[in-house]
C-alpha cells in the first residue's frame, strides 16, 4: 500500500513537472513571437516603408499601382549618388515624388533635348535609350523640356540638394519644373518592387 501511495505521489509529480514545462515552453514561444512582431514593425516603420507609384512619370520602369520599397535608412548613412531613384517629399504638391537622381551636389547639369550633361560629360542613359531611339524614329525628341531654363537659370547644383529627372521626360514634373530637392526632403532610395507579382524585381541603379 504504501508503495502504491509513492507511486501515486511520484505520478502526480512527474505530472506536475512536464505540465510546469509545457507552460515555460508556450511563455516562451509567448514571447519569441512578441520580440519577433516588435522587431518586424520597426524595420517595417524604422528602416523601410512601402510606395505605391501614381502617376506615368517613371515610365516605362515604373507603372502606376506598382509597389515599391524604399529603403530610409541608407542616406541617413551616406548621401544619394547619381542614377539612384529616390522617392521624396515635395511640400508644394503636399505628397511624395518617384524620379531618378541625374545630378548631386556640386555638379554642373545641362538638359538639352535628349543630350543630359553633367560636368560636361553626356551621361549614358541606358534605361530610357530605347524611349529615346523610338522618339528620334519618328523626328522628335523624347525630352520636350530642357535644363537650364528661364524658371531655373542656374544649372550648378547646390550643396545640401540633388537634381532628378522622371524617365518619362515628356511627362513628367521634376527639377526641370520644381528645381532643386533638398537632402532633407527624401524619404530613401526606392530598392525594390514586391507589387504585383508579376513585376517584382531588385531597382538598378
Amino acid at each position: 500500500m504504501e508503495q502504491e501511495v509513492q507511486h501515486q505521489d511520484k505520478s502526480a509529480e512527474e505530472k506536475g513537472s512536464r505540465s510546469k514545462k509545457a507552460k515555460n515552453e508556450i511563455v516562451e514561444w509567448l514571447k519569441a513571437i512578441v520580440i519577433a512582431l516588435v522587431l518586424v514593425i520597426l524595420i517595417r516603420w524604422l528602416l523601410f516603408k512601402p510606395f505605391v507609384v501614381d502617376g506615368p512619370s517613371m515610365q516605362p520602369n515604373f507603372h502606376t499601382g506598382e509597389r515599391v520599397i524604399v529603403n530610409e535608412i541608407l542616406y541617413d548613412i551616406r548621401e544619394p549618388q547619381r542614377g539612384e531613384v529616390i522617392v521624396f517629399h515635395v511640400p508644394s504638391e503636399g505628397r511624395d515624388f518617384i524620379k531618378r537622381v541625374i545630378a548631386v551636389a556640386g555638379d554642373t547639369v545641362q538638359v538639352s533635348g535628349d543630350t543630359v550633361m553633367v560636368n560636361g560629360e553626356k551621361v549614358n542613359e541606358t534605361y530610357i535609350q530605347g524611349a529615346i531611339d523610338a522618339a528620334e524614329a519618328n523626328g522628335g525628341t523624347y525630352n520636350v523640356k530642357d535644363f537650364p531654363n528661364e524658371q531655373f537659370p542656374d544649372g550648378k547644383v547646390p550643396e545640401g540638394h540633388v537634381f532628378v529627372m522622371g524617365d518619362n521626360r515628356p511627362n513628367s514634373t521634376d527639377s526641370r519644373m520644381i528645381g532643386y530637392v533638398s537632402l532633407e526632403d527624401i524619404v530613401g532610395r526606392a530598392d525594390v518592387i514586391f507589387w504585383p507579382i508579376g513585376d517584382i524585381k531588385w531597382i538598378n541603379h
